[in-house]
């Protein structure tokens, strides 16, 4: 199996090291900012070494996995020594291949290898990365070593070009991030009726549950339900009348998110134009 290599000992290049080296992968060492802060990651990876500068990284291994935070990737590129055949690869979502180029011309190859996956924690994204999707930008033949790479993973992945990833990542908050922030906007709510947070996140955890075993087993836009999906205009005057006296701070992103899910009920099929004309001139309004 290759040498592996990681810049950056955090989140992601831990839970990745230790996928990697559970999976045969040898595992040469990672570099960190912080040397000397304690940390418990030597127990993941039983062989841990951390190499005294990223330099010594790039000389041991053959591919080189860069997981700083992404506004230090081109900085890392620039200074570090790379060699002919060796493959330097980063893991941000949003950021092209392109900013490896100073690896490219001392003769690396180069690529992105993201995991389309959240990384609250370590051990939690040494949970959660085993069958997601890896978004995967490289020319051959590294192409065909992070294929098979997020395959040993227990993963999928998809290729895509350098113009593709800044919209790649974008619907990427769209599903993870802003879904917290959903949650966060129901359990404000909940508060008007005097609900904790974390009591009214209990409640409402089994019905997100619901929605995403919908949409992985039903598909969209037949998993959609609620009063848009049925062309409920009254009830939809309610929650309006009612977020405007109780959470005003909602009302805007209520009535955008329901014009946005005004054209899932139409393909649905179970409301018709004049509803869904009715539906988007009380949201406008």
């Amino acid at each position: 199996m290759l040498k592996t290599g990681f810049i950056g000992a955090g989140t992601v290049g831990t839970a990745l090291a230790v996928l990697l080296s559970r999976k045969g992968y040898e595992f040469v060492g990672a570099s960190r900012r912080n040397k000397t802060a304690k940390t418990s990651k030597s127990r993941l990876i039983s062989n841990l070494r951390i190499l005294d500068d990223n330099q010594a990284v790039a000389d041991a291994a053959e591919i080189v996995f860069i997981t700083t935070p992404d506004d230090a990737i081109a900085k890392v590129a620039a200074e570090v020594r790379w060699h002919r055949g060796q493959s330097v690869v980063h893991c941000s979502g949003a950021d092209s291949v392109n900013i490896l180029e100073p690896a490219r011309k001392s003769g690396a190859m180069v690529g992105c290898f993201h995991p389309l996956q959240t990384f609250a924690g370590i051990e939690q994204a040494i949970e959660n990365i085993p069958g997601s999707t890896f978004g995967i930008e490289a020319e051959e033949p590294l192409l065909a070593t992070l294929k098979d790479m997020a395959k040993d993973l227990g993963g999928q992945w998809i290729t895509l070009k350098a113009s593709d990833k800044v919209a790649y990542h974008a619907a990427a908050v769209f599903a993870s991030n802003y879904t917290v922030t959903l949650v966060k906007m129901a359990t404000d709510l909940w508060k008007t009726f005097s609900i904790p947070t974390d009591q009214a996140t209990k409640a409402l955890l089994p019905l997100i549950r619901g929605t995403l075993h919908n949409i992985e087993t039903i598909g969209i836009p037949q998993c959609l339900t609620g009063p848009i999906a049925r062309g409920d205009v009254g009830t939809i005057r309610k929650h309006l009348d009612e977020i405007s006296q109780k959470a005003p701070e909602l009302l805007f992103p209520y009535k955008e998110l329901g014009l946005q899910t005004i054209p899932i009920a139409l393909a649905k099929g179970k409301i018709d134009k004049q509803q869904a004309g009715e539906m988007e001139t009380l949201l406008r309004n």
